[in-house]
């Protein structure tokens, strides 16, 4: 097994905050590829979307994308910060940004005005709200802004809820993969061309490919989709179901695991009903099958009954909490959480067999790595003092 990963000798600029850049470059970072971070005088702001902070001062909202990487703050709107800038670029692979449309363009650094014939390898990626033209193009997008424009929040919910934001920022972090993705397709089509690309990854392009299957439904039926709380608009039993103690949650989605499942709920009496054949007729008469299985859940101790449906071959989930997920034996064993020197963080999702994902560093202090990462390309001691100085390096948050 090699100590280096699949990335390893790819070298990163990352000038963007927040979340779905970050998130991007972290994964780069966890499989090997150096990731410079390049915060703004004030620092990446959810450095302060706390609490909880740890010991050092930093949140955990910052320390789930930013680990594997380092710091160093300058502002690349100076002369001198853009100087430092295009020195950083000069071995660089890949630069990802996520400002405001026409920002670099702006400060003298576009991609196509300046970057890419300089730096005719480099691949340019920018995150954007909602991409760059178009007539919603340059706005600035924002997670739960995009799930609303996109109609994810329409999809989630009950009647009785009414719609519900999704709990988690799904749509900044898989904008992230798709950076991730169109990076490494960049990256591979380098090897054939020899030259760089701009690829772009926007929040609501991605919010909308997430649309599924809402979206292809209503591409088909022409029918807008209904809030349907935990159940499922094309499949049925799909849902959460109350137990004595934790809620589970079935995914049945063929007629061999809905008998497996009436098999081991001792009901082999629902699989024959003629209400319940095959997926077709049990969504016709959703309702009556989710009361009698309602009912036969009714005494089942969640964990240990959702753990033997999963042996038994049946898609069964115990509605865990995020302690309760974090710390199943089944999240240590898969290396789901990682700790190092006092972080702890989610673990390494893609598994390599050579070339596996690492934590080798804690997410960095503000500019903590200023300093070296100025020596390595050619400054001098008192060059940086001078630059530190001059307001060009900041190794203190600007207030």
């Amino acid at each position: 097994m090699s100590k280096n990963g699949a990335l390893t000798g790819l070298k990163v600029v990352d000038l963007s905050r927040v979340l779905g850049g970050p998130f991007c470059t972290q994964i780069l970072a966890d499989h090997g590829a150096e990731v410079i971070k390049v915060e703004p005088p004030q620092g990446d702001e959810t450095r302060t979307w706390g609490p909880p902070f740890n010991d050092e001062g930093l949140a955990a909202y910052f320390s789930g994308a930013n680990r594997n990487k380092r710091s160093i703050a300058l502002d690349i709107r100076s002369d001198k910060g853009k100087e430092i800038l295009l020195k950083l670029l000069e071995n660089a692979d890949i630069l990802v940004e996520n400002f405001k449309t026409g920002s670099l363009e702006k400060w003298g650094l576009g991609y196509d005005d300046v970057l890419a014939s300089r730096f005719p390898r480099l691949i340019h990626c920018r995150v954007t709200g909602f991409g760059a033209d178009g007539p919603f193009g340059g706005f600035p997008g924002y997670d739960a802004v995009i799930q609303a424009w996109a109609g994810l929040i329409s999809v989630n919910g009950s009647p009785e809820s009414g719609q519900v934001r999704v709990g988690i920022p799904l749509v900044d972090l898989g904008t992230g993969m798709n950076a991730v993705i169109g990076i490494l397709m960049a990256v591979n089509e380098r090897h054939t061309s020899g030259k760089g690309q701009s690829v772009e990854a926007s929040l609501y392009d991605t919010g909308i490919q997430l649309q599924h299957p809402h979206a292809p439904n209503n591409l088909m039926s022409g029918n807008a989709p209904r809030l349907t709380g935990n159940s499922h608009p094309n499949i049925a039993p799909y849902d959460l179901y109350e137990t004595a103690t934790t809620p589970v949650f079935l995914g049945i989605g063929n007629n061999g695991q809905f008998k497996k499942l009436c098999n081991a709920l001792g009901r082999q009496d629902i699989a024959e009903d003629p209400r319940f054949l095959d997926n077709s007729t049990r969504l016709q008469h959703r309702d009556e099958l989710n009361e009698l299985l309602s009912e036969t859940l009714s005494d089942k101790e969640g964990v240990a009954f959702a753990t033997d449906l999963l042996k038994a071959g049946v898609p069964a989930g115990a509605a865990m909490t995020v302690p309760q997920a974090l710390n199943h034996p089944h999240t240590r064993h898969r290396n789901m959480v990682v700790e190092k020197d006092g972080y702890s963080g989610t673990g390494i999702a893609i598994k390599m067999s050579r070339t596996p994902g690492t934590v080798r560093s804690v997410p960095p202090g503000f500019g903590a790595n200023g300093r070296d990462i100025l020596g390595e390309i050619g400054y001098s001691e008192s060059d940086i003092s001078e630059l530190a100085e001059e307001g060009v390096l900041w190794e203190n948050p600007k207030t």
